[in-house]
């Protein structure tokens, strides 16, 4: 099983409606892609600010296996999703910290 990791970090200016509506479109993935077995998300509550770096958010998707996690990567609402998260996060992609671990 893969467990795909992604830490964000939000622009000051994004409300919680948006944080809970990229949430939301990420987990109905689910029904898109074979393989995509479970979606969690919540804060970041470590006390260790300056290794947290403003990476507050959090979410992650548990895959069946690589080729599972490489569909979703390539799906075309994932995508679309991406792009949304790109453009709330600090920095764009410097806003976002993904790590895949085999679980």
């Amino acid at each position: 099983m893969i467990r795909h990791l992604v830490f964000l970090k939000y622009q000051n200016s994004v409300s919680q409606d948006t944080k809970e509506r990229i949430l939301l479109d990420l987990e109905a993935l689910k029904a898109e892609v074979s393989g995509f077995i479970s979606f969690g998300s919540g804060p970041n509550i470590s006390p260790e600010n300056d290794v947290v770096r403003g990476f507050l958010d959090m979410f992650w998707i548990d895959f069946e296996d690589t080729a599972s996690r490489d569909a979703y990567l390539s799906n075309e609402t994932h995508q679309g999703i991406a792009g949304r998260i790109n453009a709330a996060t600090d920095g764009g992609v410097d806003g976002v910290f993904v790590c895949d671990v085999v679980v």
